[in-house]
Parts: structure tokens; sequence; C-alpha cells
């Protein structure tokens, strides 16, 4: 990676507005663009932060998808745990487990893919662009 001198002036910019922007009590956060450069983002502009421990999704429709599995996870686990008690048979208490898990895992990974489609639509109106994976220690 070479040195631009002029993408290191505007990073400058960028973290002096974004010091500026945390003084007069706006909540913001500094990230990376996909293209390497700094950006300042407002709190709503970001949603469930990629590259943030260890996350693998990167979009809304992603998290989308790990909620629909999790979310079939609970329902699965619940018809299997329901029928034991049609039958007549000991109830299938290890369901419960995947239940909980199915079921608290599908409510807050739907929140986290509101969230970053909500933060998608909003960078789009405002044009802002997209962040990058990882963290910019202030």
């Amino acid at each position: 990676m070479t040195f631009d001198r002029d993408r290191e002036r505007r990073n400058d910019d960028v973290y002096a507005e974004h010091k500026a922007a945390l003084a007069r009590g706006e909540k913001r956060v500094l990230r990376r663009t996909d293209t390497g450069e700094l950006h300042s983002y407002p709190g709503d502009e970001i949603g469930f932060s990629p590259g943030r421990g260890q996350v693998q999704v990167r979009s809304w429709w992603g998290m989308g998808i790990v909620s629909a599995f999790l979310g079939l996870l609970f329902l699965g686990s619940s018809v299997m745990f329901l029928a034991s008690f049609g039958q007549g048979a000991d109830p299938e208490w290890g369901a419960l487990f995947a239940i909980v898990l199915g079921g608290f895992g599908a409510w807050y990974t739907f929140g986290l893919a509101r969230d970053e489609h909500r933060a998608t639509q909003l960078r789009k109106e405002r044009g802002a662009p997209e962040p990058g994976a990882g963290h910019v220690s202030q």
C-alpha cells in the first residue's frame, strides 16, 4: 500500500469534523468505508456494525436469512415438543433448549436485520458510503 497524501489529508479533515461533532454532543461513529477512507457516520446510519465481535454477516438480508433459519428451529422444536404431549409419551424436554435458543436468536437477529435495513436506507438517502469491516480507534 502506498502513501497517499491527499487521502491522509481528507482523513484528517474527517477526523477533525468527527471530534467537533462529538464535542457538540452528537452521537457519531468513525469508520473506514469500503474504499478505505474515513467517514463519520451518525448513529442511525450504522446498523449492526459488521466486523465487530466476529460478525460474519455483512448485510440486512444475510441477517434475515439467519433469522429465518432460527425461526424455523423455533417452530420445529415447538412442534416436536407439543407433538410429544399428543402421543401420550413423555415430553421431549430437550426441545425446550432449542425452543429458547431458536426463539431468542430469531428475535435478536430479526432486530439486527431491521436496524441494518433502516441504516442502509438512510445511507442511500443521504449519499453516505457503505461502511467497511473493522473498527477505527479514536
